[in-house]
């Protein structure tokens, strides 16, 4: 019985049949699909060879070094491979390797930026030896905060309308003594707060008097709320305050809808491209400008106005602390007539009722 057997294809032919890679094979430096078989490793596994960059791997072994996770970012825009531009204090930047592509991208480093003075230090809270009733201490740090007034006012108050005498020293130690407590109660009432739907956050910056020297008051504000976000006291007027202020605005609440707006103070630039990527910076130029920082400059105007008769602060912790507390009365307590008599945290959807208000140190 005759065999027969099929003609053996042209060797070009079988060569071409023998070097088919597959289709899931990229070369892990540049992602090109032109490639060879490059023999086997010392452990048996198919390796290949990059015909554009020389590059050697063995996909299918899984201790091959070219699996290994990469140590930078991918390209947001192609998903290609990245290096290391430039490294700053507060982001790195990386720079895509397809020269095509040629995308440089930044990623900031929180850990670098130091947090705003607004992040008191939890103390251990007590009522005892406290001689006074805890309606009267409420009644006195709403008479300081709420209105006009120094301790000294607010002693000769409490003693013409409740009949109670308190030496201005003791009242201002309620002031400090209880500033921890309330920043306690608004971080946790405003962690589940979502103001990424508002339009537009404000920052801004005023000087006060601490010990005869100009120190700088940095700001954060919601228009649409009203709502004081964020707030760094610092004796210098520079980028790094800017940086720690956006950057626990950006921790704390996410970043606006539609823009950040700040006056053209070079400080704001950078921190608020790095931590505000998809939200448009307004640099305002003037008061007339159809969006502008009326609304926090309306707010210093309310905080001088407060400030002035205290004719400075004796120390930063004491400032510090003050502010904080203004700041707490402001967002939860004192109501607002633009608001239709609520408060920007009840309008911003914390939820509280009357009696928690008058009493936050009972709730604390």
């Amino acid at each position: 019985m005759e065999i027969v057997t099929k003609p053996l294809p042209p060797r070009k032919e079988r060569l071409g049949l023998m070097t088919i890679i597959p289709s899931n094979v990229v070369c892990p430096r540049c992602f090109s699909k032109v490639l060879h078989r490059f023999g086997k490793d010392k452990y048996g596994f198919q390796k290949y060879q990059c015909k554009h960059c020389k590059r050697q791997f063995a996909p299918d072994n899984p201790t091959d070094n070219s699996r290994v996770k990469r140590k930078y970012p991918d390209c947001p825009v192609c998903g290609k491979a990245t290096f290391l531009h430039h490294d700053y204090t507060y982001y790195s930047n990386f720079r895509c390797v397809d020269k095509k592509c040629n995308h440089s991208f930044r990623v900031p480093k929180l850990i670098n930026v130091d947090p705003p003075s607004s992040e008191l230090k939890p103390q251990a809270f007590s009522f005892k030896g406290m001689r006074h009733p805890l309606y009267i201490v409420l009644c006195a740090l709403n008479y300081y905060f709420c209105g006009n007034s120094t301790t000294r006012k607010v002693a000769q108050t409490l003693y013409m309308v409740h009949q109670i005498k308190v030496s201005h020293v003791t009242i201002s130690k309620w002031i400090k003594r209880f500033a921890p407590v309330f920043k306690k109660i608004a971080t946790e009432r405003l962690s589940d707060v979502n103001l990424c739907d508002s339009d537009e956050w404000h920052f801004d910056e005023t000087y006060i008097k601490i010990a005869g020297k100009d120190y700088y008051l940095w700001l954060a504000f919601d228009a649409e709320t009203r709502l004081v976000l964020d707030f760094h006291l610092s004796p210098n007027r520079n980028s790094d305050s800017a940086y720690s202020l956006l950057a626990n605005c950006r921790r704390n609440f996410g970043q606006p809808q539609s823009a950040v707006v700040s006056d053209r103070y070079y400080a704001y630039q950078h921190p608020a491209s790095l931590f505000f990527p998809k939200t448009e910076h307004i640099r305002v130029e003037d008061f007339d400008d159809l969006i502008n920082n009326n609304v926090l400059e309306a707010f210093n105007g309310q905080f001088k106005a407060w400030y002035k008769p205290k004719r400075g602060f004796n120390s930063f912790e004491s400032a510090n602390r003050l502010i904080a507390t203004y700041i707490f009365f402001y967002n939860f307590v004192r109501p607002h007539s633009s608001l239709n008599g609520l408060t920007p945290a009840q309008v911003a959807g914390v939820k509280y009722s009357d009696k928690e208000q008058l009493f936050w140190l009972l709730v604390a």
